[in-house]
């Protein structure tokens, strides 16, 4: 048998919706956070991230499995047909590996981005993380600012 899904909270802004895991924690850089059975924690990209990098072509790790990771550092990138961003640890303790599934089909990250993880570490996640209705008021703030910038760029 398999789990129930996840309770979902359904966000539409403007042009975009998703609806965001009330289970994940989520940082002000579009990341999602999930505690796994054994202490894992799990990391990947939410759905306004990866509208923002495109189609996802590619990723790659700078750190290997046991080695420490602090928040906010660069342990890898990830390319997208719209921009090639840095990707960021946000936990502190021990990166844990990536998503082997990734490694076969990069696209499970645009498909399903609360099921297509990137990283996973053994640590604490960043202090600044916020539960589902602290990421819609980062969503609800992001969107604002580009839609300012549009109106600017209309005008």
């Amino acid at each position: 048998m398999q789990p129930a899904p996840p309770e979902t909270v359904y966000y539409k802004r403007s042009r975009f919706s998703t609806r965001l895991p009330v289970d994940r924690l989520y940082t002000a850089s579009h990341y999602w956070i999930a505690r796994n059975d054994g202490g894992l924690v799990r990391v990947g990209l939410t759905k306004f991230a990866t509208r923002m990098l495109g189609d996802l072509v590619e990723l790659e790790f700078k750190v290997k499995e046991g080695e420490p990771v602090t928040v906010g550092q660069t342990i890898g990138w990830i390319e997208g047909f719209k921009a090639i961003t840095d990707v960021y640890s946000v936990i502190r303790g021990e990166f844990a590996g990536s998503s082997a599934e990734l490694a076969q089909d990069i696209t499970l990250v645009d498909s399903n981005p609360y099921l297509g993880w990137l990283y996973q570490a053994r640590g604490e996640p960043d202090p600044g993380s916020v539960d589902v209705h602290g990421y819609v008021a980062i969503l609800d703030a992001t969107i604002d600012k580009m839609l300012e910038k549009q109106g600017r760029a209309d005008g």
